[in-house]
């Protein structure tokens, strides 16, 4: 099972990869170190918790850039 679930991260993560689109990693190291962590804490899955790292961190730092370019607009005006 262990291995099977390894295996699946890994593809996924190679699947997110080649995706075509030129990679922004912007919150992504921190997210997957993170994410890492709690997963080995919570039973030896690191490998899937900096999977789901990388996503939530790379999700959180586009959601603070975006919040940073509407304040930025706001006070323009």
């Amino acid at each position: 099972m262990k291995t099977a679930n390894i295996t699946l991260a890994t593809l996924l993560a190679l699947g997110l990869g080649i995706a075509g689109t030129p990679a922004n990693a912007a919150g992504c190291l921190s997210g997957a170190a993170a994410g890492a962590v709690a997963g080995h804490m919570a039973g030896h899955h690191a490998v899937l918790g900096a999977v789901g790292g990388c996503i939530a961190g790379h999700e959180i730092a586009k959601h603070q850039k975006k919040m940073q370019q509407q304040q930025a607009q706001q006070q323009t005006i």
